[in-house]
């Protein structure tokens, strides 16, 4: 087994309802297809520098996961048929930092 990010971004329109599901979709089809999610990031939504599909916003969902090709090749399905999922990435590592939040909100006494 490898370990793997992958990102995916949906649509600015979709509600805060919309979102958890597709958080629970990918999640669920990663577990059920020989994977082990470690950590889910849900990063919010965010612009784009350039427009993507006539959209200038999106909602960015990232998954930190153990699994093998056929995970892959699983989520791959998924995402090509959903409208709902402009892009996505994934990246494979050796070794996989689950302590690291990019885009994590900031304390309450660290805001301005």
């Amino acid at each position: 087994m490898n370990f793997y990010e992958h990102t995916l971004v949906a649509k600015q329109d979709l509600s805060g309802a919309e979102v958890k599901n597709i958080e629970k979709k990918y999640n669920d089809l990663i577990n059920s297809a020989s994977g082990k999610v470690l950590k889910i990031e849900n990063w919010g939504l965010m612009n784009f520098k350039k427009k993507i599909k006539n959209y200038s916003k999106g909602f960015y969902i990232h998954y930190k996961f153990e699994g093998s090709t056929n995970t892959l090749d699983e989520i791959k399905k998924k995402i090509l048929l959903d409208a709902s999922v402009i892009r996505h990435l994934t990246i494979k590592y050796k070794k996989l930092d689950t302590t690291t939040e990019y885009f994590k909100e900031k304390e309450n006494n660290e805001k301005k």
